[in-house]
């Protein structure tokens, strides 16, 4: 997966991620900066401060210094890019910035991108090189400013001592270090939803793909954060009312490249029939199978999947 930008954003509200300190947010604050949508503009909005900005916004400093912003990560995890997004920030965005990145709260702190320029109303985007698990990160904005939003794409790094202790764990979980390494098609929905923890909150939370005209169905590959035996599976459509998948077929992989055309896939759920807007359990229709490193979900012939969840035991 080379582009960064493909994997999980750990900063995420979804995942917990927050905002937890900031030298200021006299304009606006610290928490818009990891809001899920994308950043709007309102050209007439107004607040007593100032000019209405998505994103978190600093007074301008007359002294000397910079100013930063301290982010918790909502999962542990490598960290792989980030993007720092100016979007709307024109005469009012950093010159430059830097990151930090520490495995607690208390650091030490580490620096994981240089103080490097940036550009306004742009998404910034930097590859990160570094392979140790962090839990928070600490952007620095040189002297003052406006940034949109930004996301923290990586890897999340599991305790992998509590997954192995021998009680069902769900394989398939982001939260668990799991992966959507890649999907046929997502038109409508991107994979990475099929993980996402907690109930789905409406059709677009959900993975979805574009009506099929041809041949074939669609399918989505999970790497497991850490490899098990599938018990049990759940599949829920919940909002996917119209649109819903006819069936689902379930493949496991014991090694090797689960993109590669000659990889030994190995049915453990066979084709079994899906209904719309409802959470599926499926346990007696399962075949037993080996302890396996990834699953590839198959849909029939297109339609839309908000979780999937795959409860097993480590191995």
């Amino acid at each position: 997966m080379t582009d960064f930008t493909e994997l999980v954003d750990l900063a995420s509200g979804r995942l917990g991620g927050a905002a937890v300190a900031a030298s200021d947010e006299f304009f606006a604050p610290k928490e818009n900066l990891l809001k899920a949508a994308k950043p709007v503009f309102l050209e007439d909005e107004y607040t007593d401060r100032g000019k209405w900005m998505d994103g978190w916004e600093t007074r301008r400093r007359r002294e000397p210094g910079h100013d930063w912003c301290v982010v918790r990560l909502g999962r542990p995890g490598n960290i792989r890019g980030v993007n720092v997004d100016t979007a709307f920030f024109r005469g009012n965005f950093p010159e430059s910035c830097s990151i930090e990145a520490a495995e607690s709260a208390e650091g030490p702190w580490t620096e994981i991108l240089a103080r490097t320029p940036l550009s306004g109303d742009a998404e910034n985007l930097f590859p990160i090189d570094s392979d140790r698990r962090y839990t928070h990160v600490k952007l620095h904005i040189y002297p003052d400013g406006g940034v949109a939003r930004l996301r923290v794409y990586g890897r999340v790094v599991p305790d992998r001592e509590r997954l192995a202790g021998g009680g069902e764990i769900d394989l398939a979980a982001l939260e668990n270090g799991a992966l959507v390494l890649a999907a046929s098609d997502m038109f409508f929905g991107a994979r990475h939803n099929l993980i996402l923890p907690g109930p789905p909150r409406g059709m677009h939370d959900g993975w979805e793909t574009r009506r099929r005209r041809g041949p074939g169905h669609d399918w989505a590959i999970v790497q497991f954060g850490v490899p098990g035996a599938i018990r049990r599976i759940e599949v829920d459509t919940t909002w996917f009312k119209g649109n819903a998948p006819g069936s689902c077929s379930l493949d496991v992989l014991t090694g090797g490249d689960p993109l590669s055309a000659d990889a030994e896939w190995r049915e453990v759920l066979p084709r079994t029939a899906l209904s719309p807007d409802a959470v599926h359990q499926f346990e007696r229709e399962l075949r037993e199978g080996p302890v396996a490193t990834h699953a590839r979900f198959n849909i029939y012939p297109d339609g839309g999947v908000a979780r999937l969840r795959l409860f097993g035991i480590a191995g």
